[in-house]
C-alpha cells in the first residue's frame, strides 16, 4: 500500500506505509489484517470512562489539580469533562471501593444502536449522561462491561488554555514579549484512549473489531514469538478518510485483566510541563515523563491518582486515516519511547506485589492465552 508523503510546505514523494510512517515493518503473509470484514457497527469515538471510588470529594480534588472541569456533581456521582464540546471525560461513582467499571464509545449514529442490540440480544436504554442519550451494554471477552453510547445533548466548548507563540529559527513571530507560561493545571481538551489488560488478547482483539468496529494502528509482537502472533494492539475508530487517533483503545496480552491508563489531550508541552510542575507541588506521584512516545508519536507524561489510577496528559499525537494498514514491531521498554526519562518500574507494572503474583499464578492455571512461554517473553520485553 503506498500513500502520499506530506510535509509543512507540501506534498513531497511517495512512500509505502511502513517507511518513515509509524512502522519499521508491515504485516507478512498470512499475519492478521487488523480489521473486520464485516463489522457489525462502526464506533465513532471513545465517549467517557466509568470508575468507582469510595471519596468523591478527594477525587474532585485531583480531577480540578490534574486539568478536568466539572460537568455534573451529584450524591452518587461526579462527571469530568474538558474543554471540547462533547460528551464528557470520565463519571467516577460512589463505591465501595476504588475500581474501573469499563469504557463507554460513542455511535456514529442512533440507528446503530439498534443494530447492534439486535445482533447481540441486548436491549436500547437510557444512558445516565449530563444531557440524557440511549445506551446498549455490553460485555467483552475480558469481562469488562462496555457501553456503546449515543448522546442527546452535547457539552459546550469552555474557554481553551492557549498555546504560547514560538520563535522557531529565523522565524521570529515573537519579539519584545517573554514567555512565561503560568504555573497551573494543564486545561484537558478530551479523552484520547484507554489502555486495557487482558489474559484472552486474541478474542478480545477480534470482539472489537467484529463488533465495534475498530482497526489496528499497529501491532506489537513478542521477541521470537512473532508465529504465535501479536500481543497488543492499538486500536483507532474507522471514519473513512477522516484521520482520528493513532490509537483509542490499546490492549495487551498480560497476566490480569485490568485497567492500565487513559490519556487526556492537552495543549502543548509548555501545558503539560507547567502543569506536571503544578502537580509535583501538590504531592501528586509521576509515573514516568516527559517524552515521546514510538506508537502514536504523543508527548507523554504519567501521572497516578490518591487510588493509584494512572492518567496520561498528552499532546501532539498521531492521526491516521483507515486506508493506512497495521505496523508490526517487537515489544520492548526501550520501544516505548523516542526520547525521555528511562520508563520506570511503576509505568510497567514490574515492581512485584501479592497481587501481581495472585494474577501470574491464576493465569498459568486458568484456561487463558498465558503460558510460561508468553510470560517469559512478556518479562524479557520488560527488560529489553
Amino acid at each position: 500500500m503506498s500513500k502520499t508523503r506530506v510535509t509543512a510546505v507540501g506534498v513531497t514523494d511517495a512512500r509505502t506505509a511502513h517507511q518513515d510512517l509509524h512502522s519499521e515493518q508491515g504485516a507478512r503473509r498470512g499475519e492478521h489484517p487488523g480489521r473486520s470484514r464485516n463489522p457489525l457497527i462502526k464506533v465513532a469515538d471513545l465517549a467517557w470512562l466509568e470508575f468507582e471510588k469510595p471519596d468523591l470529594d478527594r477525587a474532585e480534588v485531583f480531577a480540578r489539580d490534574f486539568g478536568f472541569g466539572i460537568a455534573a456533581r451529584t450524591k452518587r456521582a461526579l462527571w469530568l469533562r474538558g474543554t471540547f464540546a462533547g460528551s464528557p471525560c470520565m463519571v467516577i461513582r460512589r463505591g465501595s471501593t476504588s475500581r474501573f467499571i469499563g469504557p463507554v464509545f460513542r455511535a456514529a449514529e442512533r440507528a446503530d444502536l439498534d443494530r447492534l442490540a439486535r445482533a447481540t440480544g441486548s436491549d436500547v436504554r437510557n444512558a445516565d449522561v449530563p444531557g440524557g442519550g440511549r445506551a446498549v451494554a455490553l460485555l467483552d471477552p475480558s469481562g469488562f462491561p462496555v457501553l456503546v453510547a449515543h448522546c442527546g445533548e452535547e457539552l459546550p466548548a469552555l474557554p481553551e488554555q492557549l498555546a504560547p507563540l514560538l520563535n522557531f529559527g529565523t522565524d521570529h513571530r515573537r519579539t519584545n514579549v517573554t514567555q512565561r507560561p503560568p504555573r497551573e493545571p494543564s486545561r484537558i481538551q478530551r479523552l484520547g484512549h484507554v489502555v486495557l489488560e487482558t489474559r484472552v488478547f486474541a478474542r478480545a482483539l477480534h470482539w472489537y473489531l467484529d463488533t465495534l468496529g475498530m482497526i489496528v494502528s499497529d501491532f506489537l509482537f513478542l521477541d521470537g514469538q512473532r508465529d504465535r502472533g501479536p500481543t497488543m494492539a492499538f486500536m483507532r475508530c474507522d471514519q473513512g478518510s477522516r484521520a482520528v487517533d493513532h490509537h483509542t483503545l490499546a490492549m495487551h496480552l498480560g497476566p490480569g485483566n485490568g485497567y492500565v491508563h487513559s490519556a487526556y489531550q492537552v495543549t502543548d508541552l509548555d501545558s503539560m510541563a507547567a502543569g506536571g510542575e503544578y502537580l509535583n507541588e501538590r504531592g501528586y506521584k509521576r509515573s514516568w515523563g516527559i517524552g515521546r512516545h514510538i506508537q502514536g508519536s504523543q508527548l507523554f507524561d504519567y501521572w497516578r491518582d490518591p487510588d493509584h489510577f494512572m492518567l496520561e496528559h498528552f499532546a501532539d499525537g498521531d492521526l491516521f486515516s483507515s486506508d493506512l494498514a497495521p505496523g508490526w514491531a517487537p515489544m520492548s521498554t526501550s520501544g516505548l519511547a523516542q526520547w525521555g526519562p528511562p520508563a520506570t518500574r511503576d509505568f510497567l507494572g514490574a515492581s512485584p506485589s501479592p497481587r501481581r503474583v495472585r494474577e501470574v499464578v491464576q493465569a498459568l492455571r486458568g484456561d487463558n492465552e498465558m503460558d510460561p512461554a508468553r510470560l517469559f517473553g512478556l518479562l524479557k520485553a520488560a527488560n529489553s
